[in-house]
């Protein structure tokens, strides 16, 4: 039986090599908002058909890219309507991104135990499968 190699250590990486997935990622999103703010999702066909509505049942992501326009507008009220669930998300998604961008910027590697994930998984599946059923209730006020 051959002994084993020993392990070399992985150099660390460069402030650049770790700041590429979260400036790539924040520059997609920017991009995405600024296509949306010139091109108005709300004018019909804009930006192809959604299938699911297409079939009368809306989906959690329904009115996401009218809220997202209408928040590049500063119209949140707007927003709100087209997309609730969105917007109450869009503060987290945004912390989440500063935190992942500060800690790859500063080099630390942050630990969450999976028992916290698995709990906030579930928890946001939950909340988006209430919302999909709420909203796709007769006259309901979540409709987009």
């Amino acid at each position: 039986m051959a002994p084993h190699a020993p392990v070399r250590p992985t150099p660390p990486r460069s402030r650049w090599q770790r700041m590429a997935a979260p400036v790539a990622t924040i520059g997609t999103i920017g991009a995405l908002t600024v296509a949306l703010h010139l091109r108005d999702p709300h004018s019909q066909g804009s930006w192809g058909f959604c299938p699911s509505a297409a079939m009368g049942f809306y989906c959690p992501g329904c009115g996401g890219l009218r809220a997202v326009n209408d928040l590049s507008n500063l119209q949140v009220v707007d927003a709100a309507s087209s997309n609730l669930a969105f917007v109450v998300a869009l503060p987290f998604i945004l912390a989440g991104l500063a935190v992942w961008t500060v800690d790859r910027w500063r080099g630390h590697r942050r630990r969450v135990p999976m028992a916290v994930v698995s709990r906030v998984a579930l928890t946001g599946l939950a909340l988006v499968a209430v919302f999909t059923v709420v909203r796709n209730l007769s006259g309901s006020w979540l409709a987009p």
